[in-house]
């Protein structure tokens, strides 16, 4: 069953912004990755979803609900994450969260209080002096705390350190394993990765992929620097190996694996490795190396 659906969505800002004939789903139980760099069209995606926009053409729903008519009704189900969160910065955390707590009508407040435990949520000091990442941490707990059926996350970890995005990346699966539906929006593959079953690509407004995670990860081109014993060896071997060799110097030599890495690891059996180290191609040269250019039409999955 279709909880979010998204039906020939066009909003033109002008000059290729915003979005352009966007059409997907997203099923229940599912946690769909919104993959696109910054000026992509996700936040206008997310700003229809949200009732804050109508659409110069096409529709959005969720629950079987028009998202602009409706957005009150949808909100009575929906935890949302902004991209960029407005507070009143003169409350301490606690006191925002009993006044969102208030708007919402929630009285048992058990889930709330597990959710600052679990992201170690200093509410007693000021909104204003809050630094970027607790103020994050302040948005998860209020868009979490009422136990939604479906949540809307806009660069859900922005500001988060590498410890509280593993307490966030468990907190989304720990929500999935109780039928959550979730649409997660980053310009990160590695926080989509973690956690999501099902990715849309979002290229200057249009939808240019949806994929599974598995289909994505072998999409994904990594960069290898090989350290050699020598450079005769390292030569030899970016003169025979058949690989995409980017580079050689001195005993290194740098090159890019699509997908499978078998066939390399067998090359590698046949010299003496000092060192080897990975780096990961980033969104837009996934985007560069598959789409090109300019966007095609998306491929359903």
């Amino acid at each position: 069953m279709s909880i979010i659906e998204i039906n020939g969505l066009t909003k033109d800002y002008g000059d290729h912004k915003g979005n352009f004939d966007l059409t997907f789903s997203i099923e229940e139980g599912e946690i769909f990755g919104y993959l696109g760099p910054n000026g992509a069209g996700k936040t206008t995606t997310i700003r229809h979803l949200m009732g804050f926009l109508t659409p110069d053409k096409g529709s959005v729903q969720i629950l079987g609900l028009d998202c602009r008519s409706s957005s009150a009704d949808i909100m009575k189900h929906m935890g949302y994450l902004p991209g960029e969160i407005a507070f009143f910065d003169g409350m301490n955390g606690m006191e925002f969260l009993n006044f969102m707590a208030e708007m919402r009508g929630l009285r048992d407040t058990s889930l709330r209080d597990k959710l600052v435990d679990l992201f170690e949520l200093d509410t007693k000091g000021k909104i204003r002096k809050m630094s970027k990442g607790m103020k994050q941490k302040l948005g998860i707990v209020c868009a979490f705390m009422h136990d939604p059926r479906v949540l809307i996350l806009d660069e859900p970890t922005s500001g988060l350190d590498p410890l509280m995005q593993k307490a966030f990346a468990g907190l989304i699966l720990e929500e999935k394993s109780k039928g959550k539906t979730i649409l997660m929006s980053s310009h990160s593959f590695e926080e989509i990765e973690r956690t999501c079953d099902r990715v849309g690509i979002i290229r200057q407004g249009e939808l240019v992929a949806t994929e599974n995670m598995h289909d994505l990860r072998l999409k994904r081109r990594k960069i290898y620097l090989v350290i050699f014993d020598s450079s005769t060896s390292a030569s030899r071997f970016a003169d025979s190996s058949g690989f995409d060799i980017i580079d050689v110097n001195d005993n290194t030599v740098k090159l890019s694996i699509l997908g499978n890495v078998t066939e390399f690891i067998k090359a590698l059996q046949n010299y003496t490795v000092l060192d080897l180290n990975t780096e990961t191609s980033n969104l837009e040269d996934i985007f560069m190396h598959y789409y090109g250019d300019k966007p095609h039409s998306a491929s359903n999955m």
